[in-house]
């Protein structure tokens, strides 16, 4: 099993300003809850790619990539959706004075890059309003429940209006 990496220590990379490494470590995604249905990730333990290039004033350039998968219920017919997502995340670490700093909520004063949370939340970022098992999903009958995937030309009759129930007592002679 490959070895997990929650946080990475960015100055044991000893780079200097305009220097980059390109690593392949492994990030714990964690399990989403979402919509109010819990979502599974595929991997549970992800292959990631950092990226991280020094930039001058002791600051990084950080890019992280990986691909991941989620299982849990489509929120249109509730059936098992597994959709899968290509990420790819940029942060800027640039520590200064004034308005020209900028810095990222994944990278510690002392140069930790909190490698889990960043993968997690860039993940998080990367999904869609709604989870579906497939993209044309129709969802279920408001009326009864039928699953309008398996019944695409499932209907009812149209309900009587009730505010036209008294007409229906008239009797014409």
């Amino acid at each position: 099993m490959p070895q997990r990496t929650d946080t990475f220590d960015l100055g044991r990379l000893g780079l200097t300003s305009g220097e980059g490494r390109r690593l392949d470590l492994h990030a714990a995604l964690g399990a989403f809850d979402f919509g109010g249905q819990k979502y599974e990730t595929d991997p549970p333990l992800a292959p990631v790619r950092l990226d991280v290039s020094r930039t001058t004033g002791n600051g990084y350039a950080l890019r992280l990539r990986f691909q991941a998968g989620l299982h849990g219920p489509c929120m249109r017919c509730l059936e098992p959706a597994d959709p899968h997502f290509e990420v790819d995340a940029r942060e800027v670490s640039q520590p200064g004075s004034g308005d020209d700093e900028l810095t990222s909520p994944y990278v510690t004063d002392d140069g930790e890059l909190d490698v889990e949370g960043w993968a997690h939340d860039a993940l998080a970022l990367a999904l869609p309003s709604q989870i579906t098992c497939r993209p044309d999903c129709a969802g279920l009958c408001p009326q009864c429940g039928a699953n309008l995937n398996e019944e695409p030309d499932h209907t009812h009759e149209p309900a009587r209006d009730p505010r036209f129930d008294k007409l229906s007592e008239l009797k014409f002679d």
